[in-house]
């Protein structure tokens, strides 16, 4: 392969784009999926936009008081590391018991929520934790004013939000009596002799079927109220649960439907998310299939990797080995449902080069991290990786560019063979790329992943197999430019 010297004025070129603050990310018109590469969405300018950020459990609530969260500094951080989207979690218990391992539980081992729900809690009576019963037939307004204010405050830094419209995990693995009895549907919480456990397990996972009508009338209600609530605002996305059971299915495909149906009648529409559906070992079994045959546009799968620790090598899948996207969905691949909490930079990169959108389950400090497990990943280093995909994902021509592992020795790479290469090497060194498809020249740029700098090493010719060499040690990326 032969090597030209870069020009005064390419280096000057490149060394700009770098020094330019990145403009917002926000376009002209909400999300839908990309036409011509449903891998990621677009908005009015025809761009496609990749999708990554940081998000934490308690981004909409406090999760643990007295912790209170502050959203500034979380925007804050979000900016710092040039994030553009949020996971916008949502709680629906007042309170429920999870293992002292989480953090310094209050005595009795529970933690409660803020008073912040969709319904009042105005009684006549008192619930099982000694506050007036909910009243689920009318709206508590102050929880959607928070709804829209978290949205709003999002959007004007640049960043997407995914409401998340309920949440599931806690009924389905919290410790019991909270995981349950602090639900506002558990028919001693709530005035209107709503009974969202009718099967008496204590754990009230019929709550996400449609084998209670009742309550799915109030539950579409309740969406119909948030849709009513943000539907102006263009960074919007909406998710229907946390990691509920799979007995949720069926659910689940209803209330993308009645989504869909219901903002067909509004001035927007948004694209509307499954992630992954927990299962126990005594319920029916999950496999991603169940999100990619639903109506949703997006989607967050599961990984058999979850929990494992970095060097255990008994699984690759979306943890170590991300399986390309093949645009049949935007997938928004969520350590979430991979690691709960780890992942690292290589993870990003190895996702990204694969066409897939990332979001990272950050305890972001101390004070929110489970104790052991954010010890072992360097949550810093993802986030700083996330900020650089996205850097790349807005210089390059990210509209033709599909997932081309065939065409570089390291398997991961984007590529429009045509004019552009994106490459990964996670144990850096010898890469080798198959430029046949390209004619004339290309630009040829390391970027070291750990320090973020970037080196241009002058151009290399197309239309043959050509080999590269990172100029640094350890992971690298190589970026190639017609």
């Amino acid at each position: 392969m032969k090597f030209l010297a870069p020009t005064t004025a390419a280096l000057m070129l490149l060394l700009m784009s770098q020094a330019l603050p990145a403009e917002s990310t926000l376009g002209k018109g909400s999300l839908r999926v990309h036409p011509t590469n449903p891998r990621y969405f677009t908005d009015g300018t025809g761009k496609a936009i990749y999708l990554t950020g940081s998000h934490n459990w308690s981004n909409f609530k406090d999760v643990k008081l007295p912790l209170v969260f502050d959203n500034d500094a979380y925007l804050d951080m979000l900016e710092k590391h040039h994030h553009n989207f949020i996971r916008l979690w949502t709680w629906e218990q007042f309170k429920y018991t999870y293992g002292a391992s989480e953090a310094t539980p209050p005595p009795e081992g529970s933690f409660s929520h803020s008073d912040l729900f969709p319904w009042p809690r105005l009684g006549p009576g008192c619930a099982l934790d000694g506050k007036p019963k909910f009243q689920l037939k009318q709206f508590d307004q102050k929880y959607f004013d928070q709804l829209r204010d978290r949205v709003v405050a999002a959007g004007k830094r640049g960043f997407y939000v995914s409401v998340m419209l309920f949440e599931g995990h806690g009924a389905l693995f919290s410790q019991p009596p909270w995981c349950w009895q602090g639900h506002p549907f558990h028919v001693k919480n709530n005035v209107n002799g709503i009974d969202g456990d009718p099967d008496g397990d204590g754990r009230g996972l019929e709550f996400y079927t449609l084998r209670v009508p009742a309550i799915t009338a109030l539950q579409e209600s309740y969406v119909r109220k948030v849709i009513d609530t943000v539907n102006d605002l263009d960074n919007v996305l909406y998710e229907i649960a946390n990691e509920t059971t799979t007995y949720s299915t069926e659910w689940q495909y209803h209330m993308i439907d009645f989504v869909h149906n219901y903002e067909k009648r509004k001035p927007k529409q948004h694209p509307v998310g499954i992630s992954f559906i927990a299962f126990r070992e005594c319920d029916p079994p999950f496999t991603n299939e169940m999100l990619f045959r639903s109506r949703a546009e997006w989607l967050s799968p599961y990984d058999a990797c979850f929990l494992k620790l970095p060097g255990d090598d008994t699984c690759n899948g979306y943890g170590y080995d991300p399986p390309p996207a093949d645009g049949s969905k935007v997938i928004i691949s969520d350590t979430d449902h991979i690691f709960g909490i780890g992942g690292d930079r290589k993870w990003v990169w190895k996702s990204f080069t694969r066409g897939l959108n990332t979001a990272y389950m950050d305890p972001m400090g101390p004070a929110f991290a489970w104790e052991g497990e954010s010890k072992v990943w360097d949550l810093e280093d993802a986030r700083r990786a996330m900020g650089y995909t996205l850097r790349f994902a807005e210089r390059m021509d990210l509209v033709p560019m599909v997932p081309r592992g065939d065409l570089a020795s390291t398997k991961y790479c984007l590529a429009n063979p045509a004019a552009e290469y994106l490459v990964y090497a996670p144990e850096g060194g010898e890469i080798s790329l198959n430029l046949s498809a390209t004619s004339g020249m290309l630009s040829v740029e390391w970027f070291n992943p750990v320090t973020g700098k970037s080196i241009a090493a002058g151009s290399a010719v197309g239309g043959a197999q050509s080999t590269f060499r990172a100029p640094f040690e350890g992971d690298a990326v190589l970026y190639l430019r017609k």
